[in-house]
């Protein structure tokens, strides 16, 4: 059970916000607004040291996970306005998508301001081929994303009642419901679809994470609204959840196989440890077993790796265990944790996504992967610098309340 009680770090000034919550906060409100006028997406890196320009792939990449998170974070920091402008976009896309019309978002969009007709997605021009080329994942659709999407809209919800936000966030669980529900054992919410319009791949494989994320909301609309239909995917995500916990060595599996498999416990995540601690109401005490687990096998440099071959500290994963062990009364542990991300503030005043060149998380990008191919790189993200105000602020994106 997480402590009843709400003690401030006493790092925080008098008016209860930290100087990384603050700097973090700034970063973010100048991050919108030098995205332009209006609805924005805002570009989740920025060239690292040394780099002139980013990777073309990422050069006009906004992705909707950290947008989502952006929004939130904007949100816990009393920014409401230009979280809105964020929420407001993503609106824009689940009902003017340039292909499909059935309430999803796709993975990214074009950063900048959000003109009129179609969103647009990100893309460069390819000299070499002489043609505009995009990105499968990008153009995709990752039920998590979509999940995290809706966390905004109900996160913005709280303080804007009026703005259609409830309404989004239900149109995109449906979408979730309709287009995502594996009834294989064990029972969840599979990956989503990847490629390009109009025929996409069905990514039949199920993540922890990405059933945390479909929990999370229909949780919340079901608190909300009390429909039966939400306990429903409530309780089903939910069962994922406690069938890919493995009690010995108490620990979260990845998720399932394309095949419907479960994954082993040899290779995990680090946020997969985290977010069931924080995203269900009252989740069992048996749970925290994965947080030890995470600690004994994750830990380094004054931080978390994303996976258990600690070649660097993943700063958004370690941002993510200092919400957590805030939100499990442990403070000091927090205040170690907020202490490195303040060593990894770049000059912009966004967070870096790590501190080495590169760091391996052992998963692939997509189903025409050939091995593991994701990869964090030193530069500063948007994604990291939202994680990393909400750990100063205390904020839980996945109910909306302050941890206590």
């Amino acid at each position: 059970m997480v402590s009843p009680l709400w003690a401030k770090p006493a790092a925080e000034d008098a008016t209860g916000i930290s100087p990384l919550a603050r700097t973090l906060c700034r970063s973010l409100s100048e991050a919108v607004d030098a995205s332009g006028t209006g609805l924005v997406f805002v570009a989740s890196y920025r060239p690292g040291p040394g780099e002139a320009e980013l990777p073309a792939p990422l050069r006009s990449s906004a992705f909707t996970y950290d947008n989502a998170l952006a929004a939130i974070a904007l949100a816990a920091c009393g920014e409401v306005d230009r979280a809105r402008r964020i929420g407001d976009a993503l609106l824009a896309a689940l009902s003017r998508d340039r292909t499909f019309s059935d309430g999803r978002v796709r993975n990214a969009y074009r950063a900048g301001p959000v003109g009129p007709g179609p969103l647009a997605l990100p893309g460069w021009w390819d000299a070499r081929q002489t043609l505009w080329a995009e990105d499968a994942y990008q153009d995709g659709t990752a039920t998590g994303n979509v999940a995290w999407a809706a966390l905004a809209l109900l996160n913005l919800d709280a303080v804007a009642p009026s703005g259609g936000y409830r309404t989004g966030a239900r149109r995109l669980l449906a979408w979730i419901a309709g287009q995502t529900t594996d009834a294989r054992e064990p029972k969840g919410y599979s990956g989503g679809v990847d490629g390009f319009d109009p025929s996409q791949t069905r990514l039949t494989w199920k993540s922890t994470e990405h059933n945390l994320d479909v929990h999370a909301v229909a949780a919340w609309l079901h608190r909300l609204d009390g429909g039966a239909e939400d306990a429903a995917i409530a309780a089903t995500a939910r069962s994922f959840l406690d069938a890919v916990y493995a009690p010995d060595p108490g620990v979260f599996r990845l998720g399932t196989t394309p095949r419907g498999t479960v994954q082993p416990t040899t290779h995990i995540a680090l946020d997969t440890q985290l977010w069931p601690l924080i995203g269900v109401i009252d989740p069992p005490e048996s749970w925290r077993r994965a947080l030890d687990f995470a600690e004994r096998n994750l830990a380094t440099r004054g931080g978390f790796d994303f996976n258990e071959d600690r070649d660097g500290l993943w700063v958004e994963g370690t941002a993510q265990a200092a919400l957590t062990v805030r939100a499990l009364g442990r403070h000091a542990e927090a205040e170690r944790l907020l202490a490195t991300l303040t060593g990894q503030i770049s000059p912009s005043g966004f967070l870096f996504a790590t501190d080495v060149a590169r760091l391996t998380t052992g998963i692939a990008i997509g189903p025409a992967s050939t091995g593991p191919d994701f990869y964090y790189f030193r530069r500063p993200h948007l994604g990291a610098t939202a994680w990393g105000a909400l750990a100063a602020r205390g904020w839980n994106p996945f109910t909306g309340r302050g941890v206590e």
